[in-house]
């Protein structure tokens, strides 16, 4: 079959193409508006409730308010995004009479992106522009990657996960005083504290090595001529002992002067990389627990397998042995150069990231990439370093939604399975029956692809017919 040009235009209606189930453009809008609000709904009630939850406190008259007004205007902003998308391809077939590659789809997204991000909160948009750029990076990469320019590199979320975790690291030492706030740097300094951040050449908290030394001996002493409580199990009793000794002894071992944790660096590494694997461990048997719990009633034997698995302290060994490795190196640095530095960030960064092999994720590192790069490029806006572009988060949102939705309508084999799911969702199904057959002509076999991809999602009744 003859591939033709990207520009070709393709005779084929927006009756055809769009919204085959029905002849009316806006009674088509119209379905999709009453589903996606229906969607929208229940997706961001969940959203805010949560939101509500995580504060620990009962919320106010004013909060509750405020959170249902941000519950509407969410739900509001992604309804927009699905219908207006509708209303936009059969304008542009209507004004150009036909539809050609980009047009087809990435052109009325676009729009339809713009306008929609407009409806949603200002504070919201950038965390909207991050999550689609996040998903818009991966499936650009499938999609040069199924043209056959570029190839993928082994192990290469680790090496883009390690490089932009070392600029973020460097950025959360060089924050003095707290100087430029983002939740990221909440993230950093609850892995890995405070004693990491720079405020000046010498340290301004902490104890020095012989105090630590004077007041763990002390403990000691006090241990020794005190009676121990009675135990009727004196192997408990002794690891208790075995372990209060241990402790204190790495406690005691020295540190460097400009080291700004309270004890030793040996103590400081192995309790913060523990208290990191607790953390991560905790996650995954709560996340376990909860997602599979009807397979757990059903099958008590799957508690055993699940729990006793290797996959369940992925995790805790990815966030214990980062926090470990990034402590113990930049410990390590300060001992040798006999000084301290933001620069230590990259080293000790790099060589923390190869942690991430245990829990390795191509989301995880496109957002740790993405969030690195909005928080070098505001912080340049606030030194003066950079210019601030107007309306860089709005047209970012829009450019990368207008990929993702191309994408889903021309090639979404290249697309994540997720963000199929989603649009499958807040369009009822409709987005598997809009009868692709004419864009096959630019070689791409989207009739094929859209086969495969209906095989992932359940199809509503309604629209079963239609995919015979």
């Amino acid at each position: 079959m003859q591939v033709l040009s990207k520009m070709t235009p393709v005779p084929v209606t927006c009756l055809e193409y769009v919204h085959p189930w029905t002849q009316s453009c806006t009674v088509a809008t119209a379905e999709l508006m009453i589903i996606g609000v229906q969607y929208c709904l229940r997706i961001y009630a969940a959203v805010y409730a949560l939101s509500l939850v995580m504060r620990g406190r009962i919320p106010s008259l004013p909060e509750l308010k405020k959170t249902l007004r941000g519950w509407l205007q969410s739900t509001a902003f992604l309804t927009t995004n699905a219908f207006s998308y509708s209303i936009m391809m059969c304008s542009l077939r209507r004004l150009l009479g036909s539809y050609n590659f980009y047009t087809a789809s990435y052109v009325p997204a676009f729009f339809a992106a713009l306008i929609s991000i407009m409806v949603e909160r200002s504070s919201r948009r950038a965390l909207l522009a991050l999550y689609v750029s996040n998903v818009a990076t991966e499936t650009m990469w499938n999609i040069l990657q199924s043209r056959g320019l570029v190839r993928s590199i082994p192990h290469g979320e680790i090496a883009i996960f390690g490089v932009a975790n070392s600029v973020l690291m460097y950025c959360y030492r060089k924050n003095r005083q707290k100087e430029y706030r983002d939740s990221m740097f909440d993230v950093v300094r609850f892995a890995i504290g405070d004693s990491e951040v720079m405020k000046g050449d010498a340290p301004s908290e902490g104890v020095e090595p012989s105090a630590v030394q004077n007041v763990v001996g002390r403990a000691e002493s006090s241990q020794r001529g005190s009676k121990s409580p009675k135990c009727s199990l004196p192997f408990i009793q002794a690891a208790v002992q075995a372990y209060l000794q241990l402790t204190g002894r790495l406690k005691a071992m020295g540190k460097h002067k400009l080291c700004r944790h309270r004890y030793g660096c040996v103590y400081d590494t192995l309790s913060s990389g523990g208290r990191m694997f607790s953390i991560g461990l905790g996650i995954q048997v709560v996340m376990k627990a909860v997602l599979q719990m009807r397979k757990f009633i059903s099958r008590p034997a799957l508690l055993r397998k699940t729990f006793l698995s290797k996959d369940i302290a992925r995790l805790g060994l990815f966030l214990g042995g980062f926090t470990s490795i990034y402590k113990m190196s930049s410990c390590l640095l300060r001992h040798f150069t006999d000084s301290d530095s933001p620069m230590f960030a990259f080293p000790s960064g790099l060589l923390a990231s190869v942690a991430f092999a245990f829990y390795s994720d191509n989301t995880i590192a496109l957002y740790i990439m993405w969030k690195t790069l909005q928080i070098t490029y505001n912080w340049g806006i606030e030194k003066g370093y950079l210019p601030r572009v107007p309306g860089f988060t709005v047209m970012l949102y829009a450019v990368s939604t207008a990929l993702l939705f191309h994408a889903a309508t021309i090639e979404p084999q290249n697309l994540r399975p997720s963000y199929w799911k989603f649009l499958h969702s807040i369009s009822g199904g409709r987005i598997c029956i809009m009868d692709r057959s004419g864009f096959d002509v630019y070689g791409l076999n989207t009739s094929g692809q859209i086969r495969t991809m209906m095989n992932l999602c359940k199809t509503e009744p309604i629209l079963q017919g239609r995919l015979s």
